[in-house]
């Protein structure tokens, strides 16, 4: 994979890479009404949406930070993104170009004062895992074989203006609108500040790993913070292959149900015991060793649960609330779904939409097995999200709804159910971790 020799770091630079990314969308779409006078639409669409994502990914992977993440938690959006889109930024996960070995090097030197041989026995220049904020090299000290991540330079420093060149496209797409919107956005630009915080991604590390080690078929990587710095984390080195490589060739059930259960254990106590989750529930952040273990990396975003969240959250996922009228609507309120400001016609339409929602996203908690393998559950998701983007009605409302803490619960969920989906977990025990 060819190599980048800088990133775009200043405000102008950086947002006349996006303008040039959304001129190329719009010449696509002049090739799309065209192609549709001699094609069937849904030929011009698949053509528009594979010219798309590969024009935007092109330019996000260029940018890296903020923008690139932003592709990597929409590729976890496998209900409701296009196929094309979602093939595309799953690219950002785990595998985008890495910077040059003369950049990494000088990157090095400013985040830590030293060149890596003056501070490791042996260092490898050439990455071998790039991501969307930093990307890993492989280096050793005395015999122990690490891994050290270096943060992109300049991402931690654009973030803010970064998010604002995209908020425009965002409160278009999503239907966003009042002053209350800024309360979604500073949410997300938050938690990405916190992502380039490698002081507290190993703070938040050690301390999950502490947590939840007891976990059958988990493991962690030890930190060394003598190695690491505000913008470079040193770790073991974990050998294993990626979740979703992994996942493509095993045929094996019971590895799948070990994993799986792993997996769903790992998210359920944290959320339930700590309060406290890894919001960031991609396959680049799992690895599965040869004794099919779980491994687990990167814990720089980390979502911490309120209980004023929590209760009636998790409260809607219990079918006596969900069958109530009365109760299920007084959750609504609470979460911040229903405004003491809707119109009559606002409250049926949004009741009746969560209810229909609800009743399907939480269908693993109804149970206490559950069969994540089967299409069924995802394809009811993917329906649903593509009934309601093309609601007309839908679109007359004020679609800025919930509180600012869905917006990372929500992403957690839909991640991990892509996840157990992808390992074809098929006997799940739901309530597991609470012998944990």
């Amino acid at each position: 994979m060819k190599s980048i020799k800088s990133i775009p770091t200043s405000k102008i630079q950086r947002a006349s890479k996006l303008v040039t990314t959304g001129a190329k969308v719009g010449v696509n779409y002049l090739k799309y009404y065209g192609e549709k006078l001699v094609k069937t639409e849904s030929e011009a669409k698949k053509n528009l949406n594979k010219n798309n994502a590969e024009d935007i990914y092109t330019g996000l992977k260029q940018l890296k930070g903020g923008p690139l993440k932003v592709a990597q938690m929409l590729s976890m959006e496998k209900s409701v993104l296009p196929k094309a889109y979602v093939d595309k930024f799953s690219l950002s996960q785990f595998s985008v170009p890495p910077l040059s070995p003369p950049l990494v090097i000088k990157t090095f030197k400013k985040y830590f004062g030293n060149h890596p041989n003056q501070i490791f026995d042996e260092f490898d220049s050439e990455s071998v895992n790039a991501a969307s904020i930093g990307q890993v090299h492989i280096a050793e000290k005395d015999g122990k074989k690490l891994a050290v991540k270096i943060q992109y330079p300049g991402v931690a420093d654009s973030i803010k203006s970064d998010l604002a060149l995209v908020k425009p496209i965002a409160i278009k797409m999503f239907n966003i609108k009042g002053n209350d919107s800024d309360k979604y956005f500073r949410e997300v630009e938050n938690k990405l500040v916190e992502e380039t915080n490698y002081r507290l991604e190993i703070s938040q590390s050690k301390e999950i790993a502490k947590s939840c080690v007891h976990i059958p078929n988990l493991l962690f990587p030890e930190y060394y913070d003598d190695y690491s710095s505000d913008r470079i984390i040193t770790m073991d080195f974990m050998n294993g292959e990626h979740l979703s490589e992994f996942a493509k060739h095993n045929s094996d059930t019971k590895k799948a149900n070990k994993l799986g259960q792993a997996l769903w254990d790992f998210y359920m106590f944290q959320i339930h015991t700590l309060k406290k989750v890894h919001a960031d529930p991609h396959p680049g952040n799992f690895l599965i060793n040869e004794d099919s273990q779980l491994i687990a990396l990167d814990f720089g975003c980390m979502k911490s649960i309120p209980n004023e969240f929590y209760i009636p959250y998790f409260e809607l996922s219990e079918k006596k609330i969900i069958d109530n009228p009365v109760l299920f609507k007084e959750k609504l309120y609470e979460l911040e779904i229903l405004t003491s400001t809707d119109s009559v016609e606002e409250l049926d339409f949004f009741t009746n939409m969560f209810h229909e929602l609800l009743s399907v996203f939480t269908l693993p908690f109804h149970k206490s097995i559950f069969d994540f393998s089967n299409p069924e559950f995802l394809n009811k998701i993917g329906d649903l999200a593509d009934r309601y983007s093309k609601s007309t009605e839908l679109r007359k409302f004020n679609g800025n709804r919930g509180s600012k803490h869905f917006i990372y619960i929500n992403r957690t969920f839909f991640g991990l159910y892509n996840l157990m989906f992808d390992l074809k977990a098929s006997s799940i025990k739901i309530n597991e971790f609470k012998n944990y």
